[in-house]
């Protein structure tokens, strides 16, 4: 219908450039257009004040409206309007077919074929022989790379991988000499290539189409969205963990057909399953997070698989599982604690840290004003002189616990380094209720106030040796600090039903960013009694009482619901405080990608840059992988030193980065560990659904067109249309349009009809 009113087919408006041939200005025509409107308004205006016929103004501006539209159309006419638009010569050019052969395309979308099958029957049901009536053709086969044969049937949709973007640039390169007019791309749009841009491909393709200004016409195949499926649609967990720690996780999936459905939600290492809970899922096509609690276990580099198990009927299952790899360490974490009285909290924090083998507590006992009691000290020199002075003492703690001391025991300069400690080194800092600490010692007013994740109430009588009960919050509630019970109702339960408090200290109120998981039920008022945020590199935290010990001494012999809250909270305190040497891994999952970038930031003893270092990766891997690299420094960062490394087979890989220091006679500053796992073939297992969205833009921002498969008959024709390889302009006149004598002829006859109607012809 398109083409009947217009003449020509819709590219030639969308690609060509309209132009007048007239040889007089065309600045006129507008002029003209001005004047003759104007004088028609002056005309149909005088006409109806010596008219008889009562005409309001909405039907003589229709009037108006109708002739002024004629005659802006007839001036038109005498301008000679015309599309010019580059069309492809006919013979001269070569139109490369490419075809998607990976294994995506093998799926079968409910009419038992598949979409392999589907578009090469679209090639030989007129396509490809409309195409070779105009042009040469070349047939391509894309997956992991991209390869021409001879005929569509020997395409098979096998390969593990679909790199659309370095496809289509490696074609642009490898036919720089060749006059190609125009890719045909058919694919279901699934790819899993890196270095995905904002046109869906790499920025290196998309610079090297339109160089060429090549058109990717693209005819999309699969169905938008399965009826019934469950996807895992990512996976976040931290990269490495302690010996035996409660791992949060968040599992992200999406779900079609089976809303309000149970599921299951598993995780395994191995065939040893680590954590499982059922689900509900929720609105199809929406997707929904769910929190999944397991433990580390033991030491060692692991590939943890996160799973749904599958539901009846789903079209795919490959699409239930997704892997991560995470590295399980055994180093003890040491904690600096320093007390400002002896009270049965500190006797029992020390006997819950006694049965974990991942932390050690190195703590300060005030007994009298000038005497202090050390415990776990590694040697007798330590903690000698009291709490450090100099930040390569205090930077070596992992975590800092400050009881019942007030403020001004620490000098200015002891509190800028814990300043410093927690925004520079990245540790973590504990407070914890006293009669001596928070707002009743001073903290308020220190210039470490700010280190605290809530503002503290004024006065210094906050402290109450008053019975209180304690409640998760919502956050607490999927907090692995308060994680008693692995079943989220139980576990609040479990926590309403603890040995109420026989002290308090009022924090005040949170500050913004603060996380409160913990509240205190007083009788009269609610407080908060647990509370954390981030601060600068590290975090600090907030426990307001001093006596969880009750949880252990009151509650039923062999209860472990004491110590296993203070053991979480240590080692929430300690685990992401970064060592001399933090080394990290922009993605740890390589899906069909071998390139790899190790990334380390190391740090002196003070925890400054060290921009002198000597940096290696050990790199151990599958099938005997054993390689050592040597990390070089960054131009723009001061101590990160980075490298690029491929790994060739699949599997897990692990890698020991170790630093010295090149100008202290070669003296380690410090080591760690970084797994990453390359897995061949997954990637074609997710999103297998057609990405419309990506073969529409991709058309879009190259010149092109999406096509569904009903729509190839004028393909060939409007593939022409282009302006590579070797094209001619062509000049498009418009004057014999058949909209045009339709305008002509249905104006005047409009008009008529209306005087009719409303009496004034």
């Amino acid at each position: 219908m398109f083409q009947f009113l217009f003449k020509y087919p819709s590219p030639v408006f969308t690609k060509g450039r309209f132009a007048l041939l007239s040889a007089w200005p065309a600045w006129l025509l507008p002029v003209f257009i001005l004047i003759s409107v104007g004088g028609l308004a002056l005309l149909i205006r005088w006409r109806l004040r010596h008219s008889e016929a009562k005409v309001h103004g909405g039907r003589a501006g229709a009037i108006w409206g109708m002739q002024s539209t004629l005659v802006a159309l007839l001036l038109l006419l005498l301008w000679q309007p015309a599309m010019i638009v580059g069309e492809l010569s006919s013979r001269q050019n070569i139109i490369a077919v490419v075809v998607d052969g990976s294994r995506s395309m093998g799926i079968a979308d409910g009419d038992g074929k598949t979409r392999e099958d589907a578009a090469i029957a679209a090639l030989d049901n007129g396509v490809l022989a409309g195409l070779k009536n105009r042009f040469q053709t070349r047939i391509y086969r894309l997956g992991g790379g991209l390869t021409q044969v001879g005929a569509p049937n020997e395409i098979a949709p096998v390969d593990a991988a679909t790199h659309i973007g370095q496809g289509l640039e490696q074609l642009a390169q490898e036919t720089r000499d060749l006059p190609v007019g125009a890719i045909l791309l058919l694919s279901d749009g699934s790819q899993n290539s890196a270095g995905i841009g904002s046109s869906g491909i790499g920025s290196d393709a998309l610079q090297a189409l339109r160089e060429r200004h090549l058109p990717v016409h693209t005819i999309g195949f699969g169905k938008p969205e399965h009826e019934h499926d469950v996807e895992i649609e990512d996976v976040s967990v931290a990269a490495s963990a302690v010996v035996n720690a409660k791992i949060s996780t968040a599992v992200t999936l999406m779900q079609h057909g089976y809303a309000g459905r149970q599921a299951t939600l598993t995780v395994r290492d191995g065939d040893k399953t680590l954590a499982q809970r059922q689900i509900t899922l929720t609105t199809d096509g929406q997707l929904q997070t769910e929190p999944l609690f397991f433990p580390a276990g033991s030491a060692g580099a692991k590939s943890l698989a996160f799973a749904v198990e599958p539901l009846p009927g789903e079209e795919s299952i490959t699409n239930n599982v997704m892997t991560r790899p995470i590295v399980v360490g055994n180093a003890k974490r040491r904690i600096l604690y320093i007390e400002g009285e002896p009270r049965w909290e500190y006797k029992f924090i020390r006997r819950a840290e006694e049965d974990d083998p991942t932390v050690q507590i190195v703590s300060m006992l005030r007994t009298s004003e000038n005497k202090i009691y050390r415990q776990g000290i590694s040697d007798p020199a330590e903690l000698a002189g009291g709490f450090p002075v100099r930040a390569e003492d205090l930077f070596s703690y992992s975590g800092i616990i400050i009881g019942s001391v007030a403020a001004d025991y620490f000098t200015p300069l002891q509190q800028e380094l814990l300043r410093e400690y927690v925004d520079r080194r990245g540790g973590g800092l504990l407070f914890l209720g006293g009669s001596s600490s928070l707002s009743d010692g001073g903290w308020r007013a220190s210039s470490l106030s700010e280190l605290l994740p809530t503002f503290l109430p004024s006065g210094n009588h906050n402290f109450r040796r008053n019975p209180a009960t304690v409640e998760l919050t919502a956050a607490g509630i999927d907090s692995p600090i308060t994680r008693l019970l692995d079943d989220p109702e139980k576990n609040a339960e479990r926590w309403k039903k603890l040995t109420y408090l026989a002290d308090y200290e009022d924090p005040g109120s949170l500050k913004p960013g603060a996380t409160e998981l913990v509240d205190l039920h007083t009788g009269r008022r609610t407080l908060p009694l647990l509370v954390t945020q981030s601060y600068g590199s590290g975090r600090t935290a907030i426990l307001a009482t001093g006596g969880t010990w009750r949880w252990q001494m009151s509650e039923a012999l062999g209860d472990p619901s004491h110590d296993l809250f203070w053991q979480q909270l240590l080692r929430w305190l300690v685990a992401e405080s970064p060592g001399p040497v933090a080394a990290s891994i922009p993605s740890r999952l390589l899906m069909d990608e071998g390139s790899v970038q190790l990334i380390a930031q190391v740090r002196d003893r003070t925890f400054q840059p060290a921009a002198d270092a000597h940096v290696t990766a050990h790199i151990v891997g599958p099938g005997g992988v054993d390689a050592l690299v040597e990390l070089t420094p960054s131009q723009t960062t001061p101590g990160q030193y980075q490298t690029e490394w491929t790994a060739e087979k699949p599997g897990t890989y692990l890698a020991e980065v170790a630093a010295e220091s090149a100008s202290s006679q070669q003296q380690e500053l410090g080591r760690d560990v970084v797994t990453f796992q390359r897995e061949n073939g997954v990637a074609e297992n997710f999103h297998t659904e057609q990405n419309r969205a990506f073969l529409e833009q991709l058309a879009s921002q190259t010149g092109g067109r999406y096509w569904k498969p009903s729509e190839l008959k004028n393909l060939p024709r409007d593939i022409s249309y282009s302006e590579a390889g070797i094209s001619v302009r062509t000049v498009k006149e418009l004057w014999n349009m058949p909209i045009v004598f339709l305008f002509l002829l249905g104006l005047p006859i409009a008009e008529w009809l209306l005087r009719r109607k409303w009496g004034i012809v």
